[in-house]
């Protein structure tokens, strides 16, 4: 059924004019009257009878007015579900505890009145992202591509911000009475971070960063949740963790687990932001802005390769210690 043909019996009976409905919707009164005329056709019933002011429902007319309504309020609603401007800004986190989560919410709270919805996918495969991007089922996502070549040439990926690590450890840790800890400091300690998905970015994240400082990662086993990690840390004097300096983690004030900071070099996890390369939602230039404007972090830093190609150029160029900022 011509949706444009309901709408225009909806106009045509609301107005009890065919040709003020016509005005309205910028078409001609016969195009009007024609696309009323196949929808009398198809429903093989007469919807109107014509009068000397114009055209009344007839008794089929007004049975079928309330779900015609209906069809056209449904179709204005998905057309504004899916047109930037018109909804949410709608962007793919890791998770509602991340730091990609906490950076969000602090730019909304710096412009409480912005429509912001955000989701998270819950997928480790960046092709799926990158697709939910291009769809326009998403209008940005906080992923990295580790081959940009191989994105589709309606998607790019930016550089949004670095997220300096922390070894996480229990009180019974050796480590756990430093102030901050360097990356050989971390050499021969079992560094535990369970779930790496083959193949995702931060497996080969944690892979370059195992090659860099001869660090001991061990990936073993499937990952139960924050909850078990936490446990396990708190029990442990030999398990740690890698953290995000801004990721959000809540513990039983008894475990008395310590955040120590990793400096010279300061480790940073690079996040990069996916988004469609032409028509991109409006607010996203105020959300990479605020990105931009987030504060420096202690130099020098360590990123891994993949990180230059969305690096801003004043970062230093890809693995290795930058400290120029």
């Amino acid at each position: 059924m011509d949706t444009e043909a309901v709408r225009s019996f909806v106009r045509a009976a609301e107005l009890g004019q065919v040709q003020h409905a016509a005005h309205e919707l910028g078409v001609t009164q016969q195009a009007v009257s024609k696309r009323i005329a196949t929808l009398e056709r198809q429903l093989g019933v007469r919807l109107f009878t014509r009068t000397a002011r114009g055209v009344e429902l007839t008794f089929d007319g007004r049975a079928f007015l309330p779900h015609a309504r209906s069809v056209v309020a449904g179709v204005d609603r998905a057309v504004a579900a899916v047109r930037p401007g018109s909804r949410a800004l709608r962007i793919d986190v890791l998770g509602l505890r991340s730091a990609q989560a906490v950076v969000l919410h602090e730019y909304w709270r710096a412009r409480p009145g912005t429509d912001l919805d955000v989701v998270t996918l819950r997928v480790d495969d960046p092709r799926v992202v990158v697709a939910a991007v291009e769809a326009g089922e998403i209008d940005a996502s906080f992923r990295t591509v580790t081959s940009p070549d191989t994105l589709p040439r309606d998607v790019r990926m930016i550089h949004a911000f670095d997220s300096p690590l922390e070894l996480l450890v229990g009180p019974g840790h050796p480590l756990a009475a430093a102030p901050g800890l360097t990356p050989s400091q971390l050499r021969g300690h079992r560094i535990w971070v369970p779930g790496i998905a083959p193949g995702s970015e931060w497996a080969e994240f944690y892979d370059q960063l195992a090659t860099a400082f001869d660090l001991r990662i061990d990936a073993t086993g499937p990952h139960f949740g924050d909850e078990v990690l936490l446990d396990t840390l708190a029990e442990s004097a030999d398990v740690a963790t890698l953290v995000g300096a801004r990721d959000r983690y809540l513990w039983p004030v008894s475990h008395d687990l310590r955040r120590i900071p990793v400096v010279n070099p300061t480790l940073v996890y690079p996040l990069s932001l996916l988004l469609p390369r032409s028509n991109p939602h409006p607010d996203l230039r105020d959300v990479i802005a605020h990105l931009e404007a987030l504060p420096p972090l202690p130099q020098p830093v360590w990123f891994p390769s993949w990180a230059a190609a969305t690096r801003p150029r004043d970062h230093g160029p890809g693995t290795g210690v930058s400290g120029s900022g």
